[in-house]
This record gives C-alpha cells, structure tokens and sequence, in this order.
C-alpha cells in the first residue's frame, strides 16, 4: 500500500476558523517493531511462560508467596498476553492491553482513566515491582482466587484486587544463566550501564536486556 501525501490550503476568511489538523497516520510496522522487541525481552526473562493457561498458571503459582509473578499468553483472543500474580486472595491474571505501540494493565473500572503505558511489557513490570506503586487490576483470564482474603485486611472496591508484585517465577527451563544474573545485577547497580569501560560486546549485551528482573 502506497501512502499519498495530501497538501490542504486553509484561505483565511474573516470569522472562520481553520479546523484541527488530521492526526498522523498509524504506521503498522512501529506496531510490529514493538511487538517485537517486547517479545524478545519476554523471552530473554526467563518469566515468560508462554501459551500456559490460566489454570496452569494458577497452579504453578498456588504454593508461592505473595508478590509471585509470570507473564504468559492470553486466553482471550483480543488480548496477547496476562500478567498472572499470586495475591493475598490466591493466584488470578489481569490481561495486558496494546495499542499505538504502548503497553497497560487493564483498567479496574470504566470510570478510571486509562493506567499508565510503557513501550514493552518488561518495563510495564519492572516499574510497578520497583516504584511500590500497588496497582489494582480485576482478575480477567484466570478463574476467580480460591482462597479466603484476611478478614484482618480492607477488602478492595469495586472487586478489584491489590497487587503487589515481588519476584519473577522462572519457567524450570528457563532459569536465568550466570550471564544474565551478572547482567541483571549490572543494571540494577550502575547508573548509566551502557557507558561502562567495557568491550563494546558486553555493552551491547547489556543493552539487549536493560532491565533489573
């Protein structure tokens, strides 16, 4: 498809107004940019579980402790993937939304606005796991939790669920190599990684993964 560029004259008249600007077309291949490289991470995180389902992840969760976390595909054909998390009420999932090359949790209530978006879904995770921000998400794919809330704690409103995310859980295949955990404590620790005195390979081996977890 060939994309025609258009030139629209305004003629300034006396008393009228020239009408807002077309906003710039979507380009389908920043979509297939982003989605690439936020695959990419996923699979180099050793969290990503795949086409597991939300029963799977429920169970590869139950025994775990709170804050436990995975990404895997969502069951819901207009959703690519589910950010499934041990709560305090037992495991449950939140889909994650895409559009225009952004990436966000779904929102608890139509009446909120739009949750914050990141360009990949590692950055999504990693900024609610680090900033102690509990985001508060309904349980989508997944079953709802099967365990009793404390009735010590505040129950959330409108059905949502306080999610506190603590600690990645690695496919058993997947656990993290040497190298990565090097990498992950790199970036956890220097400020500017990517201006380390190093050899330009282990620079671009960090660059490839600039995450904590």
């Amino acid at each position: 498809m060939v994309a025609r560029a258009v030139t629209i004259f305004h003629h300034n008249e006396q008393g009228a107004s020239c009408p807002p600007p077309f906003p710039p077309p979507h380009d389908p291949a920043e979509d297939l940019r982003c989605i690439t490289t936020t695959f990419q991470y996923l699979q180099t995180s050793g969290w990503y579980w795949h086409s597991i389902s939300a029963s799977e992840a429920r169970e590869a969760l139950f025994q775990q402790s709170e804050g436990t976390f995975l990404v895997r595909d969502s069951s819901h054909p207009q959703y690519m993937l589910a950010l499934s998390v041990k709560t305090r009420c037992g495991p449950t999932s939140i889909r994650i939304n895409y559009s225009g090359g952004s990436f966000w949790l779904d929102s608890v209530s139509p009446s909120l606005p739009r949750l914050q978006s990141f360009p990949d879904v590692v950055s999504l995770i990693q900024h609610y796991k680090t900033s102690g921000h509990s985001p508060r998400g309904r349980a989508s794919d997944a079953l709802p939790p099967q365990t009793n809330p404390d009735p010590a704690k505040p129950a959330a409103k409108d059905g949502a669920v306080p999610l506190k995310l603590a600690r990645p859980l690695h496919r058993p295949e997947g656990f993290p190599s040497l190298q990565h955990l090097t990498r992950l404590s790199i970036n956890q620790h220097a400020h500017c990684p990517d201006q380390l005195p190093l050899p330009r390979t282990l620079l671009r081996y960090l660059q490839d993964y600039p995450f904590t977890i």
